[in-house]
């Protein structure tokens, strides 16, 4: 193989194997791959299509919602299969959230309510755009706000650079990792594996390695040191510990291999999977339905999760997020249509849980953001900012989410 024919191919092989193209850029510039704060993983998982958050978490409290919602509201809570999971009193999870239960019981979980993005914005693409980017209404930004923090948190000396530091599971890289700094996208652990295995691999590594220096040879350095890191792992023998189940759903599987990432001490930091299906304008459902079935396989998955993880919960948070809400009125075709404020969850060993976080703003007619939706009162910049600081240990969120400023923390992590 001629060598010039060999940098081109081996520039698109990276980019087809789903390494950021910062791998080249740092390459290009002589930049440093900032090292993984050891120890601590975040896991973002967002739901794509704007999750309705009044079926999810449910304000069974407020008699207006039963008024707005007459035939796809979930019951208050019996105890039995078919009502809200009781919280405290006033909220409740859906019943197929019943896996997240002994999550609360624990204290490892915390819901928030009311909360997204300041736009008032109900497109589904500018809102995505939004929060990842962390600058809600600015489209000029270029990079997403968990890329700024991976550039902007340094090298640890004593820590080896990781070429997993920052892994979305995805076929390409989400807008909320794309920026300067390295990051890998990739369907599976198993199709990276193979796809650069075997003695072609090798080959290939020895021309890297060999080779005059040029604009891909740190780039596939980083390469195969990730390939080799991930052959340790071994993911086609990988077993769940503590019996835990993934559903058998794409989403289950992102999230089985998370926890493979996280427990092969490859140096990962920060994983990133989303889960569609949640655009529910027709045919909703209410404790059962197509609202229903997606919960099911949301809350089973992270649940398995967190079984699996164990004890390294203690240095993982997972973070919930949607890019709006869902109108507080059910339509005429017995589902939702596009609204405000939402809900997150935040899970982890460091979490304040067993307390719905956020302020309620109430469902009465002249409480309703523009008369139809949940009103907003927490900023989604401020649940982040406080993830970033009392998780990651950043000092200051003023790169991360320029123009913003947060108030007290919510207390929602300790």
């Amino acid at each position: 193989m001629q060598r010039r024919f060999f940098v081109k191919s081996g520039a698109i092989a990276l980019a087809t194997m789903g390494l950021s193209p910062s791998f080249l850029r740092r390459a290009a510039f002589g930049m440093e791959l900032p090292a993984a704060q050891k120890g601590k993983v975040l896991i973002c998982l967002f739901q794509r299509g704007a999750a309705d958050a009044l079926n999810v978490v449910v304000p069974f409290g407020e008699r207006a919602y039963y008024r707005l919602r007459p035939s796809i509201a979930i019951p208050a809570p019996t105890g039995a299969a078919r009502s809200a999971i009781d919280l405290d009193g006033f909220f409740g999870l859906h019943p197929s959230l019943a896996p997240l239960k002994p999550l609360w019981d624990r204290g490892l979980l915390a819901p928030i309510h009311a909360v997204g993005s300041p736009s008032s914005t109900r497109s589904h693409f500018d809102a995505q755009d939004y929060m990842e980017s962390g600058t809600p209404d600015v489209k000029g930004t270029t990079d997403g706000w968990l890329n700024r923090y991976l550039a902007a948190s340094g090298t640890c000396e004593q820590c080896a650079p990781s070429p997993f530091r920052a892994v979305a599971m995805a076929p390409q890289t989400p807008r909320v990792l794309q920026g300067n700094a390295p990051t890998v996208a990739m369907d599976s652990l198993d199709q990276f594996a193979v796809r650069t295995g075997g003695d072609a691999a090798a080959r290939l590594e020895a021309l890297y390695r060999t080779g005059t220096p040029d604009i891909v040879h740190g780039a596939g350095n980083d390469m195969f040191e990730a390939v080799k890191m991930l052959r340790a792992a071994n993911p086609q023998r990988y077993q769940p510990e503590n019996a835990a189940e993934y559903p058998r759903s794409q989403f289950g599987q992102r999230l089985r291999q998370i926890a493979q990432l996280v427990k092969s001490n490859v140096g990962l930091e920060i994983a990133f999977a989303d889960i569609g299906g949640w655009d529910t304008h027709v045919n909703q459902g209410g404790v059962q339905g197509q609202l229903a079935n997606r919960l099911a396989d949301f809350a089973q998955s992270i649940a398995a999760l967190t079984t699996d993880l164990g004890d390294r919960m203690e240095n993982v948070v997972i973070l919930t997020m949607s890019e709006f809400g869902r109108m507080a009125r059910q339509n005429g075709n017995g589902g939702t249509d596009h609204g405000h404020a939402g809900s997150m969850f935040v899970i982890g060993g460091g979490v304040r849980g067993n307390k719905v976080h956020g302020q309620w703003p109430g469902l009465a007619q002249e409480q309703l953001f523009e008369g139809r939706d949940l009103a907003l009162t927490t900023d989604f910049r401020a649940v982040f900012a406080e993830v970033a600081k009392a998780h990651l240990g950043v000092t200051t969120v003023d790169s991360l989410f320029p123009g913003f400023t947060p108030a007290d923390s919510l207390g929602v992590l300790r």
